[in-house]
């Protein structure tokens, strides 16, 4: 079946630091292990995030249901300067994603938006890492991610939307219906 619908892109400018000082971060894992650090970072009371999707799995034998990370090869961590490190140490954390040769910092508004993505049942979730090219400010007006702002970048139908954390350049694709979406004004340049 061919992909039909809108892309989007998140061009959200908010903070990134939480009440307490810590600021959300991204790292590579190694392949097929980001659970195993998800479970390392708990056990250290490091404060983390592994989005997980459920999906049918199938093998030759069986069907089984099993939770799949969302975005492979990455985990989120709510970290201050004095946990940096001990993220870096924890068996199979690569390193650091990094955003103009910095750790990529994540707004907060952002792992809210990826939570509201999973805890929803309306829209199906799937992830890719193509990059697309900027187009009109959109926001998401009605259902479970109402108020979602982002930038249109291509229309194959009525109902795919695809949404790019800039900091990680990962992209989501999510079902909407067009009659969601609301074309913002342009800023204007003084």
């Amino acid at each position: 079946m061919e992909d039909q619908g809108v892309h989007l892109q998140f061009g959200l400018n908010m903070t990134n630091k939480s009440a307490n000082g810590k600021e959300w971060r991204v790292v590579y894992t190694r392949s097929r292990a980001e659970k195993k650090v998800y479970a390392a970072l708990i056990a250290q009371h490091i404060d983390c995030f592994l989005p997980l999707q459920r999906k049918l799995r199938q093998w030759k034998d069986r069907k089984k249901w099993v939770e799949m990370p969302l975005i492979s090869g990455y985990c989120f961590v709510n970290i201050d300067k004095s946990e940096y490190e001990k993220v870096l140490r924890t068996d199979n954390v690569v390193s650091y994603v990094r955003f103009e040769s910095k750790p990529a910092r994540i707004p907060i508004t952002q792992i809210e938006y990826l939570r509201q993505m999973l805890n929803q049942s309306d829209f199906e979730v799937e992830v890719s890492r193509e990059t697309f090219k900027p187009g009109k400010l959109v926001e998401i007006i009605s259902g479970p991610m109402v108020g979602l702002r982002g930038e249109l970048l291509d229309c194959r139908g009525k109902n795919r939307f695809v949404l790019r954390i800039h900091q990680i350049n990962t992209v989501f694709s999510v079902e909407v219906p067009a009659d969601k979406l609301t074309l913002l004004p342009v800023a204007k340049e003084v």
